[in-house]
């Protein structure tokens, strides 16, 4: 992901979060976290899903993943995910995290068709509306 890339990433953030993040929140991953890594999925030259996520030490945390919807179903966002996956573990990271929904079960779905299994739970953890957070982690990557 480039800073040029955030205007597609930002339109498909609003249709895919409640509480989507903002243009500045991306632009200070992609410049200013150290820890932080953006991928992107294109098709016809533009954005249609993104996924990021942190490394720290020897731990991957995945910080978001989403796809345009009209291509929802189509198997981008694994692909960004086994992307992911592959790029945690050549900088060096050696498991992976992340926190889903409690009520997102297409997503858990993916996260343990690759491996991840439900390690814990965050009460209240979404400040939209509340909802349980499914911490899961892939031990192995």
């Amino acid at each position: 992901m480039r800073p040029g890339d955030l205007p597609a990433v930002q339109q498909i953030e609003l249709r895919s979060f409640p509480t989507p993040w903002s243009s500045r929140a991306f632009l200070a991953e992609l410049t200013e976290n150290l820890y932080a890594h953006y991928i992107v999925a294109v098709s016809e030259e533009r954005p249609v899903g993104y996924a990021g996520m942190w490394i720290v030490l020897d731990e991957a945390h995945i910080t978001n993943i989403a796809v345009e919807p009209r291509l929802r179903g189509r198997r981008v966002g694994e692909r960004l995910l086994r992307e992911l996956i592959l790029l945690a573990a050549e900088l060096g990271a050696q498991r992976m995290t992340l926190e889903v929904r409690r009520s997102n079960l297409v997503a858990q779905s993916l996260y343990r068709k690759l491996g991840f299994v439900n390690r814990g739970l965050r009460k209240g953890y979404y400040t939209d509306t509340h909802e349980d957070a499914i911490i899961m982690w892939l031990e192995e990557l």
